[in-house]
């Protein structure tokens, strides 16, 4: 193996290191940097050197980082913000008493799973297998009130 073919192969492993290690921070900087060092990977394989390597790693990198991270990292932000998202997406929506419901407590099943669930009003009694209609998520508690 020659020497450039050696230094390619180094940047392509950084290159694949470093976009796996983005799992863990989330933040698309280290994405991008991964995708510097292979955009030097292949500089290095096409036109031999290390200097080239470095200098397509440098600017790449920088390109990646400042051009196209701001508008990726927008994009997926305003889509998680736009949609209802966990227990937000429960609210308004309709469930069924499996126990005896009140404001000390009961359950109820939301979709295919069981929560614990509360009246919102304390003098309320929702039997077991009436239609509820959720109206908070308090914790791991649902707030309900019969469905009418």
């Amino acid at each position: 193996m020659s020497p450039d073919e050696i230094a390619a192969l180094v940047w392509l492993v950084l290159g694949v290191t470093l976009l796996a290690t983005e799992v863990l921070s989330g933040e698309f900087v280290l994405v991008m940097l991964g995708g510097g060092a292979l955009v030097a990977a292949g500089v290095t394989l096409l036109v031999g050197g290390i200097v080239p390597g470095v200098i397509a790693f440098g600017v790449a990198s920088v390109v990646l980082v400042f051009a196209v991270r701001p508008p990726l990292k927008r994009r997926l932000q305003h889509g998680i913000e736009d949609s209802l998202m966990h227990t937000r997406a429960l609210i308004g929506g309709p469930a069924v008493a499996v126990s005896r419901v009140d404001a000390d407590g009961g359950r109820v099943k939301i979709g295919g799973d069981l929560w614990s669930a509360r009246t919102v009003h304390e003098d309320d009694v929702i039997e077991e297998g009436t239609a509820v209609l959720v109206v908070e998520i308090s914790g791991a508690t649902a707030v309900v009130v019969p469905q009418t």
